[in-house]
């Protein structure tokens, strides 16, 4: 070997030197290529570049913006398509710690936010990285007729109902009436995005008056510990429900699906449609130990923090019992609608006859890769009536225009229920 060739300091099968700058170089260049394209609005040149090198679809510049960031903020919508469609983060954050969608908001481009909210964009930063950071103002500082004083609530014999990563809930009183209270924890009251969705959950509830509803009946907003106050109910929830009891009678499950049901239907109705995201039997309640009358509850979205992804939104809090029940297209990190609740209820249906969760065999991750993948648990329970059966594969199906909503499920429900009734009274008399 020649001193030359030893000084290089390269094996035969190495690049040299030179020509990994001239590689390096080149990267830079297609770089700085997609992002100029991307802010161009030149679609074609974009997929001309992801076609020959896809991971360029998360380059990044200076300010960590990445092609999806520049498109958003101009409202280049066919860019958009293009880079979600070669795998772009739709929640990447810049050095502001904003996400496409917040550019989008700060700009005000509707149509983009609606495209990036789609597929699980979520809203992050300072309302667009091109404006002024701005301070997030205290939760709803305007005084309201349901702040409630601090100094009201007796935690002398309260007890923990549940704790996740961003608070605990606890049976406490008010002016001497059992309560549930979610704390947010003291060390989070600070963080801007807990505020802006503690926010997010008190204004949402504030707007929901419905039987089968949790209700809500005030906050703690201009002190600390930020606090959500609903009614307490006595029954649990229907998983510790179904824990203790095992499968429901075919009456018993239709009633308690009626009452889910009727929930779901009040949440989805339009123009103001709300999607639960997370309906399971932990977030589903019992007014009391006779089970006799369910609500729907838990619409908090501090699950949403500092999430990468839809994908990633049931990581959030540890709750990976969430998986068990989610649509596949979520899983997928796909568009999703409305219909993601239709599919988790379900699960829940089937739970409730089977009196297991489904795909206990499997790990709450794995079973919804399982399902992902087009597989659906298997029907072992008696309890089913045909009618129950077919209403329950038509829920899960993969092709979610083929789910009912929950007001065509409520009318199927309704006339399952008299036939179960009726068959009842037939056996009494023979």
């Amino acid at each position: 070997m020649s001193g030359s060739e030893g000084s290089s300091g390269h094996s035969a099968g190495d690049a040299p030197p030179v020509a990994g700058k001239k590689k390096d170089k080149a990267k830079v260049s297609r770089t700085s290529l997609i992002l100029w394209h991307a802010h161009q609005n030149d679609a074609a040149a974009v997929r001309k570049l992801l076609e020959e090198d896809r991971s360029l679809v998360q380059a990044r510049d200076y300010d960590n913006r990445t092609p999806l960031h520049v498109a958003s903020l101009h409202g280049w919508i066919e860019v958009a398509k293009c880079l979600i469609e070669y795998g772009a983060d739709v929640n990447a954050q810049d050095r502001w710690k904003n996400t496409p969608v917040a550019d989008a908001e700060g700009a005000k481009k509707h149509n983009m936010i609606e495209l990036l909210k789609s597929y699980g964009g979520l809203s992050y930063g300072q309302n667009g990285s091109h404006f002024e950071p701005r301070p997030v103002p205290p939760p709803l500082s305007n005084k309201c007729d349901w702040e409630i004083d601090p100094h009201e609530l007796d935690f002398t014999n309260s007890h923990l109902i549940g704790k996740g990563s961003f608070g605990e809930i606890v049976r406490a009183c008010w002016r001497g009436t059992p309560v549930a209270v979610k704390r947010i924890l003291p060390s989070l009251s600070d963080d801007k995005l807990v505020i802006q969705d503690f926010r997010h959950e008190v204004n949402l509830l504030v707007k929901l008056r419905h039987p089968n509803i949790v209700q809500f009946l005030g906050a703690v907003t201009e002190k600390k510990p930020l606090m959500l106050i609903t009614e307490y109910l006595r029954g649990g929830d229907l998983h510790q429900c179904l824990k203790g009891k095992g499968a429901l009678s075919p009456a018993t499950a239709v009633n308690f699906a009626l009452d889910i049901a009727r929930g779901m239907a009040y949440l989805h109705n339009e123009p103001n449609v709300i999607i639960h995201r997370d309906l399971k039997p932990r977030n589903v309640l019992l007014v009391n130990s006779n089970a006799d009358h369910l609500k729907v509850g838990d619409f908090g979205l501090s699950k949403l923090i500092r999430v990468q992804n839809s994908h990633d939104i049931y990581k959030m809090t540890g709750e990976t019992g969430s998986y068990r029940y989610m649509a596949p297209e979520v899983f997928k990190h796909r568009k999703y609608d409305k219909k993601v609740d239709v599919f988790s209820f379900a699960m829940i249906l089937y739970e409730m006859l089977e009196g297991e969760p489904p795909l206990s065999n499997y790990e709450a991750y794995e079973a919804a890769k399982y399902v992902a993948d087009g597989h659906r648990p298997i029907f072992r329970a008696k309890g089913y009536t045909p009618e129950l059966k077919e209403l329950t594969e038509n829920c899960w199906a993969a092709d979610t225009n083929k789910r009912p909503s929950f007001l065509e499920i409520l009318k199927r429900l309704e006339k399952i229920k008299e036939t179960i009734h009726l068959d009842h009274h037939w056996h009494i008399f023979t």
